[in-house]
């Protein structure tokens, strides 16, 4: 505010200079007299200008400084100051595009198991509203609504609607603070509905560590040992079927989410260490027989990142989980491990086990060659599928490899291969499922990071096979077991 305020006076000062140099030079004018004229606040600054550097630069360049001691405020200096004052953010992402197919409407296709590029034709937003409501003394407090939702990109109507394309939900509703902890002075305390920061695997559009709440209380930033730890309580009741299916219950249920990440292991490597425990409060009419048991699940996550000298990065996951957590590593469509499916609970989950591991990263073979890579293996026991039932095994196998060429930092074409295998097990049957898919793309880029970097627009051609579909029963239109589509997307987070 001070350098405003100095500012505002200079302004005026030289305004006052101007006018009444601007009227001598009317009157020397008429009485045949000319020069030039250099206002006293510029005279200061040449001054100044010249005892710095001895005399030898030219006027013009005395202009960098506003005052003596003071720096001149730019545009953007004052532009920041105006948003620090304030204390608003606006931040958000979309993606949204065109796209047809060989065989009527496009469709996609195990979208968690193929990956997302060239076999997605939703449009996902995020918009996140953040305001500083106070700040004094060391202590802040930020309110901060987070508003995500989909609008189709089938039909024009764009209505919000809960029976089609375009939803819209409050994901996140809380107060954040800082300060207000004496011996965690860096710490933040959060309430609301709100959880810690989901685990995604981008290409293939599931989250591996994640957490779902209607209402929550967290602490995060507790320095740790050289780490840093999370640790959120959180609440998401769900609807708890009866045997029969014919009513549904509300059952409340809790977990516990702890993050102890940022741990330093060798040069640019770094560990992380998560568990999950949910949990369900059950009334006496809920643990009866008429309920399926809704029983406690856990989920524990390993993750090694691994940054590159040379641009890139890598992360190497391990996951154990049981119950029905251990069940969404076995979808084929997404592999979140959730607790319930939706909000709903169901199905005879018999304390069965699962493991995951995950590589995902990108990695510059050369200056002007990067390639992108999403690979996971997992297996289970005795867990029970949404698709194949009670009692299932499972083994599966997904890899996505997307080489490009970089033209430079705003072109680079390429092509995005995968393939996936799964083999559900269940009273002694064997259920299969596997595809493959090809896209050809080129992108329109501000950076030559393929997973960092946005905004970005792809063309892209892209061809689908369903080779078994045991699992799922999924085909395209006609009944047909692949897919060629064309299209055109833009993402973009800010």
């Amino acid at each position: 505010m001070a350098l405003l305020e100095q500012e505002l006076i200079e302004t005026k000062k030289e305004l006052k200079e101007y006018k009444a140099a601007a009227a001598k030079d009317r009157q020397d004018k008429l009485s045949g007299k000319e020069q030039v004229y250099i206002p006293v606040a510029e005279k200061t600054r040449v001054a100044a200008k010249d005892k710095q550097t001895g005399g030898d630069k030219p006027a013009a360049a005395a202009t960098a400084t506003a005052g003596v001691g003071q720096p001149a405020l730019t545009l953007d200096d004052i532009s920041k100051y105006v948003k620090n004052d304030i204390g608003f953010t606006y931040s958000g992402y979309f993606r949204a595009g065109w796209a047809t197919a060989s065989h009527g409407v496009p469709k996609s296709y195990a979208i968690g198991s193929l990956g997302r590029f060239g076999n997605e034709h939703s449009g996902w937003f995020d918009l996140i509203l953040n305001q500083r409501v106070y700040e004094q003394d060391g202590k802040s407090v930020h309110a901060v609504v987070w508003l995500d939702g989909n609008v189709g990109q089938s039909y024009s109507n764009g209505m919000f609607d809960s029976s089609s394309d375009n939803l819209l939900q409050f994901s996140d509703m809380y107060v954040t603070t800082t300060g207000f902890i004496p011996f965690l002075p860096e710490a933040s305390f959060w309430v609301g509905k709100h959880y810690l920061r989901n685990y995604e695997i981008q290409m293939l559009d599931w989250k591996a560590h994640k957490a779902d709440s209607a209402g929550a209380v967290g602490l995060e930033n507790i320095d740790v040992a050289g780490g840093k730890l999370d640790v959120a309580l959180l609440r998401q009741d769900l609807d708890l079927y009866s045997k029969d299916y014919s009513t549904t219950t509300q059952v409340n249920t809790n977990a516990l989410d702890i993050r102890y990440r940022e741990i330093p292991l060798w040069d640019n490597a770094t560990l992380e260490i998560d568990g999950k425990y949910n949990t369900a409060n059950k009334s006496n009419n809920q643990k009866s027989s008429s309920y399926f048991a809704l029983k406690d699940a856990w989920l524990a996550t390993g993750v090694i990142r691994q940054k590159f000298t040379k641009g890139g990065f890598n992360e190497l996951a391990v996951q154990f989980a049981n119950n029905s957590i251990a069940s969404g590593f076995m979808r084929i469509s997404d592999a979140n491990p959730d607790y319930g499916d939706g909000k709903y609970y169901y199905g005879e989950h018999t304390g069965g086990t699962a493991l995951r591991i995950i590589s995902q990263g990108e990695a510059y073979l050369r200056p002007d060659v990067i390639v992108a890579n999403a690979l996971v293996y997992g297996r289970g026991n005795d867990l029970y599928s949404y698709e194949t039932g009670p009692h299932s095994d499972f083994e599966t196998f997904r890899a996505v490899l997307r080489p490009a060429y970089i033209w430079d930092q705003y072109n680079q074409s390429g092509v995005e291969l995968a393939y996936f295998n799964q083999k559900n097990t269940a009273n002694d049957v064997n259920y299969r499922e596997s595809g493959y898919k090809t896209t050809l793309f080129h992108t329109f880029k501000v950076n030559t990071s393929m997973l960092t970097s946005r905004p970005e627009i792809r063309f892209y051609a892209s061809y689908l096979k369903s080779l078994q579909n045991g699992i799922s029963q999924f085909s395209f239109a006609d009944d047909k077991d692949d897919q060629l589509s064309v299209g055109v997307q833009a993402e973009v987070w800010w």
